[in-house]
Formats: C-alpha cells, structure tokens, sequence
C-alpha cells in the first residue's frame, strides 16, 4: 500500500494524506497533469472519474465525473490556483451540477499537493482544507478518506504500467 498515512484535524480543518511511490517525482508529476493517466487514479476503483476538461495551468478549471457502478454520476470540478512544476499543485475542489459547473450550495475544499524526492522514491503529501468542522465530518461520512486511500493507492499500478 502506497498509503503511509492519513490525518485528520479538525482544529485546523484539514485531512492529510501521505504516500510514497516508487518513481521520480517527475513521473509522479505526470499523474497530476495528463488526464488520461488521471481518470485511472481520481475516484475509488467502483467509482472511475472521466475528465471531460483539463486545463493544467494557473486559473485553469477541470471538469469531471465518477461513474458509480449502477451507472449513476456524480460531477466535481478543480480551478486550479498554483502550480510549481513538478513539485507543487493547489487547486479548488467542489461539486458540481449536472451541467457540470460549481454548486454554489455547497463550499468548495482546497487542495494542495507536494512532491518531494526521497532517494529513488517519490513522497507526496495532499492536504485538503476545508472552511468549518462541519465540512470535514461531511467529507468523511461520504467517505472521502477511505476513497482517497483506495484513489491514491491505484497510483502504483499505474506508474508501473
């Protein structure tokens, strides 16, 4: 398992995740910015994500959906705020409505994931921000710790492939 650990605080509104991967921290970059090698990974394994929009740039949106194994979908989108290639990436996460452009009734979370080179390993380390208490304990009992745990540890087989 690729997970090496997962936090949550909710004094300080975030969920940590940690994980280490056997490749470059450019190769794990690549995860991040192709599309394609991302809906392999974004979602839990009975719930694949599809890009529908991409823009891997500062002030750049994402547009996708997960697939859920009865054929329902739920959308979600990024903009993306900061970008430090290939070490870091921020970006805006919320849900979206069938259209698939931000819900406005529900806050969006920030995300921010670092890449650091530990010997021949990659670390990254995504933390998620969340703007109350109450966000964070939604997030959790929709599960989203344990579908990160199972996203993140699709990575492996994808970078081996």
């Amino acid at each position: 398992m690729t997970v090496i650990s997962t936090h949550k605080d909710a004094e300080a509104l975030t969920m940590t995740f940690v994980a280490e991967f056997d490749a470059a921290v450019e190769r794990v970059w690549q995860v991040w910015e192709d599309p394609r090698q991302l809906e392999r990974w974004w979602g839990p394994p009975m719930w694949p994500a599809t890009f529908e929009q991409h823009d891997f740039t500062v002030g750049g949106r994402s547009r996708y959906y997960m697939t859920g194994p009865d054929g329902q979908k739920a959308r979600g989108w990024w903009q993306i705020t900061a970008i430090d290639a290939p070490r870091r990436l921020e970006f805006d996460d919320g849900f979206a409505g069938e259209d698939g452009e931000p819900d406005p009734t529900i806050a969006p979370s920030h995300g921010a994931v670092t890449l650091e080179a530990t010997g021949t390993r990659t670390r990254m380390v995504t933390v998620s921000t969340f703007t109350s208490a109450e966000q964070l304990e939604q997030m959790v009992a929709m599960g989203m710790e344990e579908g990160l745990r199972l996203a993140i540890g699709q990575i492996d087989a994808l970078l081996a492939g």
